[in-house]
Parts: C-alpha cells; structure tokens; sequence
C-alpha cells in the first residue's frame, strides 16, 4: 500500500496514512464510525520531503496495514510548530473538506495575481488564527509578515484565506451587506473604515477566531506563506464547482 504524508490545518499536524487523500478527508472530517463531524482542510506533502524537526522515516515505519490487513489511518509525526518547518516547495494538493466527508483537491496555480485595490478580509487558519482586515493585498500581506525582519511582529510561516467582502471592500461605511454571512457585521465595518481613517494597514477583528470557516465565502482561494516564498490555491469558479463538483459545493453550502 501507498503511504502519504499529510499537512492537517485544521489542527495542525503532520501525519502519515495508508489512505488516498479523498478516504483520508473521509476519515479526518467525519471519523471511522460517522460519530464526528467537522470541516478538514490539508496538503499532501512530497513523499521525499525531509527536514530534521520532524521524525518522518520513524513515523512511516509505523504506517503500516494492520493485522486484519486494512490499512493504516493514521500516524501523527508532529503537532507542534509544523507549518513553519514546511516550505512551500514540499506542497502538493490542496484538499478541502465538508463536514460529511466530500473532498476537493485543488492545484496550486502557477503564480499568485497582482494585489487588487480595495480593502481585505483574510481569515488565518495556521498556525495563527485571527480573522483580520488589511489594505493590503495578498502579495503585500506576505511581505509585512515575512519579508521584513525590522518589524516587532514576524512570522516564519502562515496559511490564510481571503474572504469575500463584496461592497464594503471599497465602502465600508455603505456597502451592502446582502448575503454575507459574518457575525457582528457592524464591528466588521468598524474595523474597515479604520483602516482608511487611522495609520494602520491590518486590524485584527476577532483574536479568538475559530479555525473553520464556510466555504462560499472564499473570495479566491488559499494562501500558503514560508519565508519569502507564496502560494496560491485557486477555489475553482462557481461554474466549475457546479458542473464538475456538484455534490461537494451542495455539501458546503449546507
């Protein structure tokens, strides 16, 4: 049997398992026993990826089929501090997960677009996961945490998502909320029109932001940061998810 090796973000982690990514989202969101259920999101590593923070040759030793010969779920190799001893070079697919278990592998693209104007609504999903606000675009998003050591706040690695903020992306103060489905809606405006009244380019709407976050509201996919280095996941367009992934985007959008 095959053996992958996974990067969990919703918790981090490092696993191993016998599982294909689209069995190993099954058995990560809803469990062997269809007892729990919760949103996965995870990369598949390359396999020949090594780093000596993580004891990966010892944990795939372990991964193998049980007695029964089924195979084998799962191995944590770590828990602690993985993102950040990951490059983004060791990525492959991108998998996201509904709550009933329906998976959606997603590639990187080739490059990450120009920043577009406007403000931004990034939610981060590890190992930080604050929802935050920013005039910046994610390019520039990158940079202000990672690319300059002179700030009193750097991190080594982050993996975020832009959501989506329709109008009060250029109007906070009148945009149209129509169908956007955030709490506190009139804190989130606050937040906004901060950052185009004070001297300040991010602004942390909730420090105790939960890791999960509903699947329509990505405004155009996931972001993956290590050093200077960024990747860009594209969501698949509206259209797409419809025609070629029907059951996936009616599970997330339960």
């Amino acid at each position: 049997m095959d053996k992958h090796m996974y990067l969990s973000l919703m918790p981090e982690a490092l696993i191993m398992s016998q599982l294909s990514p689209e069995e190993f989202g099954a058995y990560y969101s809803v469990g062997p026993e269809l007892k729990t259920q919760g949103q996965a999101v995870f990369f598949e590593i390359d396999p020949s990826f090594r780093d000596p923070f993580f004891p990966i040759d010892r944990s795939l030793s372990l991964c193998i089929p049980h007695s029964s010969g089924k195979p084998k779920r799962s191995v944590y190799c770590a828990v602690y501090r993985v993102v950040e001893h990951i490059p983004v070079s060791a990525l492959g697919k991108l998998y996201l997960v509904t709550k009933d278990g329906r998976t959606l592998g997603i590639d990187r693209a080739p490059s990450v677009p120009e920043d577009a104007g406007g403000l931004h609504l990034y939610h981060e999903i590890a190992p930080l996961h604050p929802l935050v606000v920013s005039s910046l675009g994610p390019k520039a998003f990158h940079s202000f945490f990672m690319g300059d050591s002179k700030k009193n706040i750097d991190v080594p690695a982050l993996c975020w998502v832009e959501c989506k903020l329709g109008e009060l992306a250029t109007s906070p103060e009148f945009g149209d909320v129509r169908d956007l489905p955030y709490e506190n809606i009139d804190h989130l405006r606050s937040c906004l029109i901060q950052l185009k009244t004070k001297n300040v380019m991010t602004k942390i709407v909730d420090r105790l932001n939960p890791t999960s976050f509903a699947y329509r509201t990505i405004q155009n996919g996931i972001f993956y940061g290590s050093g200077k280095e960024l990747a860009m996941f594209p969501l698949p367009s509206i259209e797409e998810l419809k025609k070629d992934h029907y059951q996936w985007w009616r599970s997330a959008n339960m």
